[in-house]
């Protein structure tokens, strides 16, 4: 199938008098199935339903959004694969001079909080017309919740936006219920029952049957009350036991339904074969194309869900915690046809997915009664009850590599190495190393500090030091001479002065020196943002130490560099209100000599080179 239309003469060149659905996107049009767009367009049109692309409109005049006229059904609203102010923002706040979503990488496309603006001039402009907002964006800011950038407390996004309803998580079960039911004349409004959706109705509406989360007034005033609303909202995230949850607004409620059960083997086989052009829209070609398109363009997506749930990380309360997988006919149907693209040099970029090595639910206690509260499976120790198996992964990989064309297979996406070395059968990890490595693993331990690791929802560093351990030891087996590049994070909260120094120790100790560091984000959504903003565990409501001072952070981030002379006098400062003037001086575990000009390095490059050699820690996707 072509292109989706995206103007109205494309819409009339196929027989279309008008289009049900406008599907309104703050990414550049790719069709592609590891865009989301792309993915709700083509289901809906697998379902007999016409469906225009308006790839990121002028928000600033009225043009672009009436390009279609005033679709049948309903307008569907996205800032696209990412929240629109994460991509407009480091995480010190600066604006970013790039968007790998835009054409030619240029950023300024698309607006500040995308799904707000986008429905606000639709709303404006078509009045009642019905519209439902999905994907990162408006699914993580479904509840009232911290917002980084205004360092306050918003509401709903279903209320800033005036959209009908909220699609959360990965939406096509969703979709297809509301495009059926509006089709089939049911009011918007009606349409209050249908699970993964959030609406908005009168308090003397409201379900009697739920859990109810502090009101939005509440968690502004009183911190402890945003952390048990975020406990809640955790802890309903499941399929199977999950509750309707409900939040007051002032005399207004917000009501999300449980979530929706995320797609069967076959119905995920089923997406994965819909027609999607693999490509970016010929109409972005004078602009240097979409940048986003490398990354993913030979690239097979095998499974959704991750048991992992790092308290900084997003997934777990948009695409959840539960593991469902494409079959290994599917994903093997899928890399036969990467063969025969254009461009297409030999080289599966990666098969994988939020976590590339799970391949099925934790425990088979999950599939019946779903996953546990306040609990993780893998942190800080794997849970007695999971089942730790690579056979079927492993399988797969073996098949893929053996088809005509394909002379390599990479793993890019994460590998939760606490769960690879859980397996006791290591056929998985050998293989891992002989064949599907590009000179470099990346991984991510994140810090050593115990209780750091503990605030992060990750494992303690000594699972990390026998994976690097063992990995090194295949390396040499093999002959081979790959690194380990290790994700490292600064000032997550929970993360000390000392917490930072204890990390600077263990890097020099492991002679490992990350060229690039990663500060904390808060972004919507988290268990970690909700700790930055409250100072507290939502989980057991203790008080949680968080760096919010732009200089502490600093001293943090030098203290993982400090190596770089130009972190010397942070790294001294750091050091000194530490209580660790010891490591200052010229003895092989020190971090900084006394002598400063014994630290000028005689050629630059040797930092470079050296932590090449001991594993550097690249920017993160």
């Amino acid at each position: 199938m072509p292109f989706f239309p995206i103007n109205m003469h494309q819409v009339r060149e196929r027989g279309w008098e008008e289009v049900d659905f406008v599907y309104v996107c703050g990414d550049a049009y790719v069709d592609h199935p590891s865009f989301g767009a792309s993915i709700i367009c083509r289901v809906l049109e697998s379902r007999g339903y016409r469906v225009a692309f308006l790839a990121q409109p002028d928000w600033r005049k009225n043009d672009d959004f009436m390009r279609f006229g005033r679709p049948r059904l309903g307008f569907m609203v996205s800032s696209g694969n990412i929240d629109s102010m994460v991509a407009h923002y480091t995480a010190a706040k600066k604006h970013r001079s790039d968007d790998a979503y835009s054409p030619g990488g240029k950023s300024g496309k698309r607006p500040d909080r995308a799904v707000i603006v986008y429905c606000n001039k639709i709303r404006e402009i078509y009045g009642d017309v019905p519209i439902i907002i999905g994907g990162l964006e408006a699914s993580l800011r479904r509840f009232a919740h911290y917002d980084y950038w205004d360092n306050k407390v918003r509401r709903s996004i279903l209320f800033d936006s005036q959209a009908d309803i909220l699609s959360y998580g990965m939406g096509e079960k969703q979709t297809i219920e509301i495009a059926d039911r509006l089709n089939a004349g049911e009011h918007i409004s009606q349409l209050r029952d249908i699970r993964g959706t959030c609406y908005i109705c009168d308090v003397r509406e409201t379900p009697l049957m739920g859990a109810e989360c502090p009101s939005f007034e509440n968690v502004v005033a009183n911190k402890k009350e945003y952390a048990v609303s975020c406990r809640i909202q955790m802890n309903e995230a499941d399929h199977i036991r999950g509750k309707l949850i409900k939040q007051r607004h002032g005399n207004r409620m917000l009501v999300q339904n449980p979530p929706m059960p995320p797609l069967t083997t076959e119905e995920l086989d089923e997406v994965y074969k819909l027609p999607f052009m693999r490509a970016v829209h010929p109409c972005y070609d004078k602009e240097g194309g979409v940048p986003a398109i490398a990354e993913v363009e030979f690239s097979i997506t095998h499974n959704r869900g991750c048991y992992g749930a790092c308290n900084f990380c997003s997934l777990a309360f948009h695409q959840g915690r539960f593991i469902t997988s494409r079959s290994k006919e599917s994903i093997v149907e899928e890399a036969k046809l990467l063969t025969t693209l254009p461009g297409f040099k030999g080289y599966i970029h990666d098969i994988g997915g939020p976590t590339a090595n799970f391949r099925r639910p934790a425990c088979d206690i999950q599939l019946e009664k779903g996953l546990c509260k306040g609990k993780k499976c893998l942190a800080p120790k794997p849970c007695p009850n999971l089942i730790a198996n690579h056979e079927e992964y492993l399988d797969i990989l073996r098949e893929v590599r053996r088809i005509p064309k394909i002379k390599k297979v990479f793993i890019r996406s994460g590998i939760r190495f606490d769960y690879l070395i859980a397996d006791k059968d290591d056929e998985f990890f050998r293989e891992l190393v002989e064949y599907h490595i590009s000179g470099q693993l990346k991984v991510a331990p994140e810090h050593c500090s115990a209780q750091v690791l503990d605030a992060m929802g990750k494992p303690h560093i000594e699972t990390y030091l026998e994976f690097a351990k063992r990995y090194f030891a295949y390396n040499k087996k093999l002959g081979k001479e790959q690194y380990l590049v290790p994700y490292l994070m600064s000032s997550h909260p929970g993360s000390t002065l000392k917490d930072a120094v204890e990390l600077a120790v263990f890097l020099k100790k492991n002679k490992i020196r990350p060229e690039q560091v990663q500060d904390f984000y808060p972004t919507p959504g988290t268990v970690s943002t909700c700790m930055f903003y409250t100072g507290l565990d939502p989980y057991t409501l203790k008080e949680v130490y968080v760096a919010r001072n732009e200089h502490d952070k600093a001293l943090q981030r030098a203290l993982l560099q400090y190596f770089n002379p130009k972190n010397r006098a942070l790294v001294t400062e750091a050091l000194k209100k530490a209580g660790r003037t010891d490591l200052i001086g010229n003895r092989p575990d020190c971090l900084i000599k006394a002598d400063i000009n014994s630290t000028t390095p005689t050629n630059k490059n040797k930092y470079v080179k050296r932590g090449v050699k001991n594993g550097q820690n690249k920017k993160r996707k």
